[in-house]
């Protein structure tokens, strides 16, 4: 084949694996974006348009309202402004001219008329922050429905659900952390009796599903008195992810150059101080991204949570669960309380990011 034959079929492979990411990215990104944009929308527009409708585009804006006397019979024929209609098709809107539309609001009691004129709106137009001040509150909230109802919900005090999550995260991030380089170390680069049968132990945990240790561990806790405390979760998520955590740190710090541990033993170095000067600060890449993996697993964790704290101390994914079942048609609590789940997740993703790549191939290619 000659070369602009192989350029040619260079170019058209090219083409088809960018068309191919664009397709996977479009499909991925935009229900997501529709997600993001109707948390800051308002209940009323959620039921009655598209989350697209915040794009600029021309539609009827409100520019005024009236009421209907109180001797109006909804159920018989109704004359506004010289043109005569039923309830239901005055509910759904009638344009009396050019441009201008008389559409009554709510049920047959409210009255209410409301006079809408055809105009271009902008980008954002009646965007809120309440959804998310509804979300996070712990007292009542109240908002409207499609048709006019004013509903009343108690709220799900979603930042104490925050602060739950981050009080189990954190810990459940480091301890298993500290844990396992201290391990992965040990199994590296010092001799000791049954070293390598361990580490085959260690090895095998990686298969053991844990949900076979639920009901064993949750026995103990409640003889201890540790259930609904936030030490379980440290303490169960630390045993769960330690297998994991060893694994990947001693292929990285199993491939650090023996030069540096024969030097810091010839200047008299003990193993904890080489440890701590020469192995934590080079395995930065590798602590980063298993801090990723753990502190992403343990935050969006639901079953753990159900399990070993329950209601006492309800985190995010107990919170969002409990939206579900409690408001499962009020969309814009909904969205909201799910990106608040994804904000700081998000966060410590894009900030260890850097670190990711180099970690997960650590230890795979030696020489």
């Amino acid at each position: 084949m000659s070369n602009a034959g192989k350029e040619k079929k260079s170019s058209f492979t090219k083409f088809v694996i960018g068309l191919v990411l664009v397709i996977i990215i479009s499909v991925w990104t935009i229900p997501t974006l529709g997600i993001f944009v109707t948390s800051f929308r308002d209940s009323r527009d959620i039921y009655g348009t598209g989350w697209w409708t915040v794009l600029p585009h021309k539609d009827l804006v409100k520019i005024d309202e009236f009421e209907l006397p109180a001797e109006t019979d909804p159920n018989a024929p109704i004359t506004i402004e010289g043109f005569t209609a039923s309830f239901e098709e005055w509910r759904l809107g009638i344009e009396i001219e050019e441009g201008r539309t008389i559409r009554w609001y709510g049920n047959k009691r409210s009255r209410k008329i409301e006079v809408f004129e055809e105009k271009w709106i902008g980008f954002g137009a009646n965007l809120t922050l309440k959804n998310y001040r509804d979300v996070l509150s712990g007292g009542e909230v109240s908002y409207q429905d499609a048709q006019g109802n004013t509903i009343s919900r108690q709220g799900n005090n979603f930042a104490d659900a925050v602060l739950n999550s981050l009080a189990v995260s954190v810990p459940a991030t480091v301890i298993p952390i500290l844990i396992a380089a201290f391990a992965a170390y040990a199994f590296a680069w010092m001799e000791f009796p049954g070293r390598r049968p361990l580490f085959i132990m260690v090895v095998a945990l990686l298969v053991v599903p844990l949900q076979i240790a639920l009901i064993p561990i949750l026995r103990d806790y409640t003889r201890w008195g540790l259930n609904g405390t936030f030490v379980s979760m440290w303490l169960a998520h630390t045993g769960f992810g330690l297998p994991l955590a060893i694994y990947l740190l001693y292929n990285y710090i199993s491939t650090l150059p023996r030069d540096i541990f024969e030097s810091a033993y010839l200047d008299g170095a003990t193993p904890f101080t080489t440890f701590v000067r020469l192995v934590l600060p080079l395995s930065i890449p590798a602590l980063a991204s298993f801090a990723i993996f753990q502190f992403l697993w343990v935050w969006n964790d639901y079953l753990v949570a159900l399990v070993f704290l329950g209601d006492k101390n309800r985190v995010v994914t107990s919170a969002l669960a409990a939206m579900v079942g409690e408001k499962g048609q009020d969309w814009h609590l909904l969205t909201s309380g799910a990106f608040m789940s994804m904000i700081l997740p998000l966060a410590v993703f894009f900030g260890l990011q850097r670190f990711f790549v180099r970690g997960l191939i650590a230890g795979s290619v030696k020489g």
